[in-house]
């Protein structure tokens, strides 16, 4: 769970589909002819025009019947499609601050950093003021764990008291919301609950392995991420699957981190094997009443069930990855990873496969989802790998359309910003992306991108290159 991020000098570039290509002096942007997938659900609207006024788009219709502005820059979108900026909204990002711009070049123009430290407020500053090219940062506190914390410089948590204060304490420090840890103590992780809605903060995070996901739902977690919890509360041995892996994390030998594999095999085939459809539709029917969304990370949980593929090595998009990132990539290097056998890998696959069915069947459900990645684990890739994640939910049974909301309309209605971001609609802030080809005939298609725009400043294609082409320079040194 290492946390990275990046910077970038701030430019309005003429796009090469200028009907005029003498540079205008306006605050005005065009798109004309352009197809709109507004990314409400409604079908693709053909030979739309839209208006961008400053930030904003400021109107929107039909070709004929949209007047552009005099003075304004005109961008001819015939053939193209025109969707909301992406967000990507699990990510940890807080060392390189010259690959942020990855973000942008990829189309992801918001993320939720997950493990929220100083840093990331003086950079959403600077990307507010226009200083640093980058994405909207939602920021969440420092993690809230147990006594013996997974990760060091986590908050370590032991009681009621201790929790309430780490709560009072990131409300203090600003934070946007609560992130909340797997080692939690029960007590703990209602009182960080009760607390955070005392404080006027939501949190979010893994389902404490002391906690049901039921009950994490019913306190009011507000996102679960990475499916915690999700297949053991699917178990007709829910409570001794608990008992088992409280056990296994609990008692460590001194300075171990996590458990041997060995002592955790039997208790995910046991999860495998117990699985009961009528108790899964018992808690996907709670999720959804109470509007628990799930960010489901696929792109680590792939990377992690597969990571001894040697395939994930000859991934091109490591020449944007910094050297120390791409050793501690290596699972050899990484405490996580380095004491798994074949047969855990294996086992891991059959986990992984099953958790791409949980997916479908909790959507299907009525569950509520947004994208995220997990970026920087290994192989999740900052701005990539949000496309990764949009494939692997169609993969999963979500329509491209289903897809492409769970990381712009989803989003924005989780963050309560529906009227600002999320959709192409007038009066929204215009963060947008410009697509060589339609997403709803293939979700791939997010990655073929013409343009970004950004807070209503255009990134045209040759701007996003020079940006990976600095990027890549920068991970060579």
């Amino acid at each position: 769970m290492r946390r990275i991020i990046l910077p970038v000098l701030v430019v309005f570039l003429i796009s090469p589909f200028l009907k005029d290509s003498t540079p205008v002096h306006s605050n005005s942007l065009a798109f004309t002819h352009i197809t709109v997938i507004d990314a409400t659900g409604a079908p693709a609207s053909a030979d739309m025009t839209v208006v961008i006024t400053d930030s904003r788009i400021s109107d929107i219709g039909k070709t004929a019947e949209i007047p552009v502005p005099q003075g304004a820059q005109v961008v001819d979108g015939r053939g193209k499609f025109l969707i909301p900026g992406l967000w990507d909204m699990h990510v940890h990002w807080h060392e390189y601050k010259d690959y942020l711009r990855l973000f942008t070049a990829n189309g992801v123009t918001g993320v939720r950093v997950m493990w929220g430290a100083p840093i990331n407020f003086k950079w959403r500053r600077e990307i507010e003021a226009g200083s640093l090219i980058g994405p909207r940062l939602v920021i969440s506190s420092t993690i809230m764990d147990g006594p013996k914390p997974v990760w060091p410089g986590s908050v370590a948590i032991s009681n009621e008291a201790e929790a309430r204060k780490a709560v009072r304490t990131a409300r203090k420090d600003g934070f946007d919301f609560i992130k909340v840890y797997s080692l939690l103590p029960r007590p703990a992780y209602f009182a960080i609950a009760d607390e955070a809605k005392k404080q006027g903060l939501e949190f979010a995070g893994h389902v404490p392995i002391a906690v049901s996901p039921i009950e994490a739902s019913d306190a009011g977690q507000k996102s679960i991420e990475h499916l915690t919890g999700i297949l053991g509360g699917c178990s007709t041995r829910e409570e001794e699957l608990r008992r088992g892996f409280e056990d296994a994390y609990t008692k460590l030998p001194v300075g171990q981190r996590l458990p041997d594999p060995a002592r955790l095999r039997p208790l995910t085939r046991m999860m495998l094997e117990t699985f009961n459809q009528e108790k899964a539709t018992t808690l996907f029917q709670r999720l959804s009443r109470n509007h628990t969304w799930q960010c489901p990370t696929l792109t680590v949980l792939r990377s992690s069930a597969f990571l001894d593929d040697p395939g994930f090595r000859n991934d091109p998009r490591l020449k944007y990855v910094p050297k120390e990132m791409r050793t501690a990539w290596n699972p050899a290097n990484d405490f996580r990873f380095r004491a798994r056998a074949t047969e855990d890998f294996d086992l891991s696959r059959q986990l992984y496969k099953k958790q791409i069915e949980l997916v479908g069947l909790m959507h299907r459900a009525g569950v509520e989802f947004i994208a995220g990645t997990d970026v920087s684990n290994p192989y999740c890739f900052p701005g990539f790998s949000l496309h990764d994640e949009l494939s692997l939910m169609v993969e999963a049974g979500l329509s491209p359309m289903e897809a492409l909301q769970t990381a712009t309309y989803n989003a924005a209605r989780f963050l309560g910003k529906q009227s600002e971001f999320g959709s192409v609609e007038k009066g929204k802030i215009a963060d947008l992306v410009l697509l060589d080809a339609d997403p709803l005939t293939d979700i791939r298609n997010t990655s073929r991108i013409n343009s970004v725009i950004q807070n209503g400043r255009l990134l045209n294609r040759a701007e996003l290159d020079r940006l990976l082409a600095e990027v890549e320079k920068a991970a060579k040194k």
